[in-house]
């Protein structure tokens, strides 16, 4: 396991988004979150993020699961697609995280940052600019930035927005190369409805403040 959601309850103020709501993460899962506008997806994250305070309820990290060994990504990048820095170091900066009083990154987060672009393909464009990249590119880019924090857990909040279709399945296909290949877990928001058709172990679904937890089917069909 590596974190338990147990009876958790979020909201704003006084408005409760998501109520009562329990599933665990163990190594290697990949759970898709889906759910209609408004339902609390990034809700939830937030919360499991410590973003936002639990209003009853808890989550239970285990011991080797600490919140600065989380990669996340969110929906809405703080990185603008303007801002003049190279992929390597757009990249290199999931490390800060870990740095704790350091003041410069050492050797160990240059070589997580050059592991993170080889393993997604971009090791090529390390040097290139930021504002010059595809969105597939810049998408793959902020993945490895996240990737770099962590060897654990990955947290995605929609990676896939604005991106083409062709781009789209790139980017997927990378998740599961992820996921399978270095057995990395992986929680991910989307919008996509037919997403759990081709990704994920188990789906989890936010709905009228409710919520379903299911193994997914259709990647056991695929598998077989």
């Amino acid at each position: 396991m590596l974190f338990e959601v147990k009876d958790l309850t979020l909201g704003y103020e006084n408005e409760n988004v998501i109520e009562n709501i329990s599933f665990t993460v163990n190594d290697k899962d990949f759970i898709i979150v889906v759910g209609k506008n408004g339902a609390g997806k990034s809700t939830l994250i937030k919360g499991i993020l410590g973003l936002i305070k639990p209003k009853s309820g808890e989550i239970i990290f285990d011991k080797s699961l600490k919140k600065n060994l989380i990669g996340y990504m969110p929906q809405e990048t703080k990185v603008s697609p303007s801002f003049p820095a190279s992929v390597y170091e757009i990249v290199l900066s999931g490390r800060i995280n870990k740095m704790g009083f350091r003041p410069f990154y050492n050797k160990e987060d240059k070589k997580k940052a050059d592991d993170a672009l080889k393993i997604l393909n971009i090791y090529n464009i390390k040097n290139k600019s930021f504002s010059d990249l595809s969105g597939g590119q810049r998408q793959k880019t902020l993945l490895a930035r996240s990737l770099c924090a962590t060897d654990k857990l990955l947290i995605l909040d929609e990676p896939s927005n604005n991106l083409d279709k062709l781009s789209r399945e790139e980017f997927y296909l990378l998740l599961m190369k992820l996921n399978k290949e270095l057995g990395i877990s992986i929680l991910m928001i989307s919008h996509d409805s037919d997403l759990d058709k081709v990704l994920g172990n188990k789906i989890l679904r936010i709905k009228d403040k409710g919520f379903e937890f299911e193994d997914n089917i259709s990647e056991d069909m695929m598998e077989d």
